[in-house]
């Protein structure tokens, strides 16, 4: 895991929002060079590197990686819908996710382990994390996100204080609901029934549907300030990998 530790430190695959200075808290006064890369609002001046600004005629930074700890942070969604799945449930899947996220830990780091109330709620799960962990932390949330607010300020919020990383887990009938006529389902989070009819157009809606909700929270957390990926039931450490771009 420590390909993970060091894409961390480099604040690998993070948006780059304006304003919101320098990606990862790790890049500053440090003492290996990274790369070059073009100035962003909030960089340390001094990092301005003149010969190569000159050159491309626009602003360039040196990145530079400190020797530093990290602290790092895991939230898993245990809710209700979290225990769908074909093969296995999404939660197994999250929690495998998870410990390979401490794996990533060295001996210098610090892992913490957050206490939350069950049910999950995510915004109460997001105020224990605003209210513990030090500014620059890595936080990793595992959730289905079905209860994220509408509102996004508790999200940038957070990408700015934290080095965030969602993994959002994918509905278990992406590819095609296996059901047709009429069939009897329920609500994971409520226990809810109802008997609908479903047919080839209700499976095109549904299939549709989950799609563009994917595609709409991938793009809300990268607004945010936030790397994100999406995981099955059968690849919670894979698709953490993913994410960072790294094997």
């Amino acid at each position: 895991m420590k390909a993970i530790r060091q894409a961390l430190l480099r604040g690998k695959r993070r948006p780059r929002r304006a304003g919101a200075g320098s990606p990862t808290a790790y890049r500053g006064d440090g003492y290996e060079f990274v790369e070059l890369r073009e100035y962003v609002p909030g960089d340390d001046v001094r990092r301005i590197d003149w010969a190569a600004t000159a050159r491309t005629a626009q602003l360039q930074t040196r990145v530079v990686l400190e020797d530093v700890a990290l602290t790092i942070c895991a939230l898993v969604d245990e809710s209700a819908s979290m225990r769908a799945g074909r093969q296995r449930s999404l939660l197994e899947s999250a929690h495998e996710a998870a410990q390979a996220w401490y794996a990533a830990a060295d001996g210098s780091d610090r892992a913490v382990y957050l206490e939350v109330e069950q049910p999950f709620v995510l915004t109460h799960a997001f105020d224990v994390a605003a209210a513990v962990l030090p500014r620059g932390s890595a936080l990793l949330v595992v959730s289905d996100f079905w209860d994220l607010p509408q509102d996004d300020d508790q999200l940038v919020l957070l990408g700015l204080r934290y080095d965030c990383t969602a993994l959002v887990a994918r509905d278990p009938w992406y590819d095609g609901l296996p059901l047709r006529g009429f069939a009897t389902i329920r609500d994971a989070e409520t226990g809810r029934s109802a008997r609908v009819f479903l047919g080839r157009r209700e499976g095109r809606r549904y299939e549709q549907a989950v799609r563009d909700r994917e595609a709409f929270l991938l793009e809300r957390f990268a607004e945010a300030n936030w790397r994100a990926g999406v995981f099955d039931e059968t690849d919670g450490r894979a698709a953490l990998m993913r994410v960072f771009g790294v094997t």
